[in-house]
């Protein structure tokens, strides 16, 4: 397990220095696609997820968890061939992705966060992500927030929570890497759906993903 998890995370780390900046995702599914942009400051999600994409990890598993105005989450490999009704979440590979969380990247409407269980450590799954809708919230909402983390919103921060909604009650507990750039429509539509009360939705919704290719400019230089 130990030695797994270190070949693993060396993978990803020699990956680092190697993927393009400004990495955009595109997941397809029967509603449309959903673009997003994977942030340069958190290099070890990032490059995690743009590994597992390359790999064809996420490749059919579902979107196994919806709630409105909240989430929509995916990315676990167990969901793959999942009978009706079976309880998802717990699936990913032998490792997990230390903790990136900054105080530039937070939980509003469109981010991108990785899934974690309980530890400590605040480590994340391998695979497994979350896409956030959210609801729009109050300056109180919001001042209740930062005593509970020890954080203070910048204005740029309040104001998007405030217009466009989000939920930062998850800041400075998950890492978000990314942000969605097109297809709020389609995670909409996504986490309206019907569900159990596991919230999973009643219908499988799959998905597959890509990395988009990354268009280098042309060096113009004399030499």
């Amino acid at each position: 397990m130990k030695k797994s998890l270190c070949i693993s995370l060396c993978v990803i780390l020699l990956s680092v220095s190697s993927f393009a900046q400004k990495n955009k995702i595109k997941i397809e599914t029967e509603y449309g696609n959903i673009i997003l942009m994977l942030y340069d400051n958190t290099p070890l999600n990032t490059a995690n997820m743009v590994k597992q994409a390359n790999d064809h990890v996420y490749d059919s598993t579902l979107f196994h968890r919806v709630i409105p105005n909240f989430m929509i989450q995916g990315g676990d490999p167990e969901s793959k061939n999942a009978i009706a009704g079976q309880m998802l979440g717990n699936g990913g590979l032998k490792y997990t992705i230390p903790a990136e969380i900054n105080e530039t990247a937070y939980h509003k409407r469109g981010a991108l966060g990785v899934a974690r269980d309980g530890n400590p450590q605040k480590a994340g799954s391998a695979t497994q992500f979350y896409i956030v809708t959210g609801k729009v919230c109050t300056d109180a909402e919001l001042d209740m927030v930062e005593k509970r983390i020890g954080y203070k919103y910048n204005a740029a921060q309040r104001e998007a929570y405030k217009k466009a909604g989000g939920a930062p009650h998850l800041d400075g507990g998950y890492t978000v890497f990314g942000e969605v750039l097109e297809g709020m429509d389609v995670v909409d539509k996504i986490s309206a759906e019907a569900r159990d009360r596991n919230d999973r939705p009643s219908k499988d919704i799959r998905m597959t993903v890509t990395v988009m290719k990354h268009k280098r400019k042309k060096f113009l230089g004399i030499f």
